[in-house]
């Protein structure tokens, strides 16, 4: 699901593979790019679940202002996926009503 030649950016520059773990699975993911794109690239579209409705939610500002994207990051609720940098072996699950 990666644009990879865009009408006016030009094509994809290459970039070397990282691998995280959403849920237990396996994510390749591009190094540098933030973690709600890689998971996004992944077909992975809910990234929280909300407290009163229980309704999915997803990217929605994509700068760090909103809480839409915030996920559990290597254990550390409430992280801004969007603005967090993939790394080599990070764990993200979706954040549920518990946190």
């Amino acid at each position: 699901m990666r644009v990879a030649e865009h009408p006016v950016l030009g094509p994809l520059p290459p970039a070397s593979r990282v691998t995280i773990y959403f849920e237990g699975r396996a994510i390749e993911a591009r190094a540098g790019e933030p973690v709600a794109a890689a998971l996004l690239a992944a077909g992975i579209k809910a990234l929280r679940i909300t407290r009163r409705r229980h309704e999915p939610r997803g990217i929605f500002c994509a700068l760090g202002r909103c809480t839409d994207c915030v996920m559990v990051v290597d254990g550390v609720p409430n992280t801004r996926t969007c603005v967090t940098l993939v790394r080599h072996g990070m764990q993200v699950r979706r954040q549920g009503v518990r946190e």
